[in-house]
């Protein structure tokens, strides 16, 4: 098998478990905060896994992660 591309836009957003989970941020978060609240922005700080129905495309764009 010859080696794979891993997609550049999706090793910066995602990251796997130990157990194989796929770890994400929260979007919504990178501008216009003034009018968010406190709690809200702090809700966004963490993280979050992906979606059942998208985990495996996210896997095939992170092969060697």
């Amino acid at each position: 098998m010859p080696k794979l591309k891993t997609h550049s836009g999706a090793k910066k957003r995602f990251n796997l478990t130990q157990s194989g989970k796929v770890k994400r941020a929260r979007a919504f978060k990178s501008h216009i905060l003034t009018k968010k609240t406190t709690k809200r922005t702090r809700r966004l700080r963490t993280t979050a896994y992906a979606d059942m129905t998208n985990v495996d495309a996210i896997k095939k764009m992170i092969p060697y992660k």
